[in-house]
């Protein structure tokens, strides 16, 4: 059953409401409900559908044929397939002459690599047919850095063709939330949220007839789990040499965060190491994050940008012996004690989501254009500290500290959070604590006397209206 991307679908609806030529690129990580967007989409429209296959062209041009074949008979005596991709691709932007059809080409970067000349002849089409055609054409991939560059960046034939682009993320913690519904209580769909990174694909695996703890050893911890080993399978797709890509992830998952740190851990130089990373970064697993308001590069960090690879690398690995010995209780007891860490910087990307909306609606005492995490040195007492989020409009700033423990947050923290907001400098300061069990009384009755303050329970933050 498809559910979310109702945005999307709109947008998608309106462009195809206007009836002309339309150039949509999608593209977005591997699960994340590309293909499933566009099914939905083209399910009442006229359309061809064809996915590439990593495959030669000879065998392409053939899928690609039985796709157009299926939908005129137009093309009887075109057997078995197109003489080449020219033939067939001219035949579906003069069909389109006559009416309207969504021709959706899925993982277009294999058909693109089989076929080196297609989006230089996507472009000679597109140019020859724009003003007389009514092909809704959409090209959609996994590949991060071919469609970036290879299709929408300034070299690619197709540059300047695209009329729209949808880069399909990951569900936020909301739309989680309003996928499981009352399956789960606020902090087990957080957890859930933490462990499958909202990707709607890994999503579809927790059964909301489970617990919770069943959920993770049914998909994590026993060798038929599908989950059990999805990171290695997509790792060994988009890259070659897996096992030096692994141990890069596995070292950032337990902790090492600058370039130095990680490539002493994973055993390699420096520059291979970066280019190692570069590549995950391309792929969507890794991400290079700066201060807030410092985007140089001696301050940077890496930190892994897909929550299920980092619960997985975090703990799967080393449990595999167990796992392989069906000692899934044993596995999961093993786990247990360390969620509560694992997800302190899920927490903070929660909150992180929470205090965009509250600005987006006009709840935020400052309405905010930028946000981030910062860390560095604290010259005032002369040691790294950091702050899990700050937001400003360039005058006003608001400073956030969020907890994700068991004991009630107390004035001490946001003592420690006012002393390292003292490093910036802004017009007026406001100071947002988050809390996933609440606050002592000491703190409650401080928030009552000042106007700057704000304590923002997590069971507020599930109980908003979705």
């Amino acid at each position: 059953m498809f559910f979310g991307r109702m945005r999307e679908l709109d947008e998608l609806a309106r462009l195809y409401k206007k009836n002309d030529f339309q150039c949509i690129i999608i593209y977005g990580r591997r699960r994340v409900g590309k293909t499933a967007l566009i099914n939905e989409f083209i399910k009442d429209k006229e359309s061809i559908y064809f996915t590439g296959q990593e495959t030669n062209a000879t065998e392409n041009l053939e899928n690609l044929s039985n796709s157009i074949f299926s939908i005129s008979s137009e093309f009887a005596e075109t057997s078995p397939s197109f003489q080449n991709y020219k033939q067939a691709l001219n035949a579906v932007f003069a069909l389109s002459v006559t009416r309207q059809i969504v021709f959706a080409i899925d993982e277009y970067p294999y058909l693109a690599s089989s076929y080196g000349g297609m989006s230089s002849l996507l472009q000679t089409l597109i140019d020859e047919y724009k003003d007389k055609s009514r092909l809704f054409l959409i090209l959609c991939g996994s590949s991060l850095s071919f469609m970036e560059n290879q299709v929408l960046g300034h070299s690619s034939p197709l540059f300047g063709r695209r009329t729209a682009q949808f880069k399909i993320q990951p569900f936020d913690f909301d739309e989680t939330r309003a996928y499981f519904s009352d399956a789960f209580t606020g902090e087990e769909t957080a957890i859930l949220y933490g462990i499958t990174g909202g990707i709607p694909h890994y999503m579809s695996f927790m059964d909301k007839h489970y617990t919770l703890s069943d959920n993770i050893k049914q998909n994590f911890l026993k060798p038929s789990g599908y989950l059990y080993e999805e990171p290695l399978n997509l790792i060994k797709q988009e890259c070659r040499e897996p096992a030096q890509y692994n141990t890069i992830i596995r070292a950032i998952a337990y902790g090492a965060s600058r370039l130095s740190e990680i490539a002493k851990k994973a055993g390699l130089d420096t520059p291979q190491c970066s280019a190692y990373i570069s590549r995950l970064i391309s792929i969507g697993i890794i991400k290079k994050e700066y201060p807030y308001r410092n985007q140089t590069g001696k301050k940077s960090i890496y930190r892994i940008d897909d929550n299920m690879f980092k619960f997985w690398y975090r703990f799967i690995p080393d449990n595999v012996t167990l796992i392989q010995r069906n000692e899934t209780d044993l596995a999961f007891e093993r786990i247990v004690p360390h969620l509560s860490s694992y997800m302190g910087t899920v927490f903070e990307e929660i909150c992180m989501q929470y205090l965009w909306r509250m600005n987006r609606e006009g709840n935020t005492p400052v309405r905010f254009f930028d946000a981030g995490r910062w860390w560095g040195n604290n010259p005032i007492k002369r040691e790294e500290c950091e702050i899990d989020i700050i937001a400003d409009d360039g005058e006003d700033a608001i400073f956030v500290e969020c907890k994700w423990t068991n004991e009630t947050v107390s004035t001490n923290v946001l003592d420690t959070l006012i002393e390292r907001s003292e490093i910036f400098h802004a017009r007026h300061k406001y100071y947002y604590l988050f809390s996933k069990t609440g606050f002592s009384q000491q703190l409650l009755s401080h928030a009552k006397e000042r106007d700057d303050l704000f304590l923002v329970h997590f069971r507020e933050m599930t109980q908003s209206s979705l």
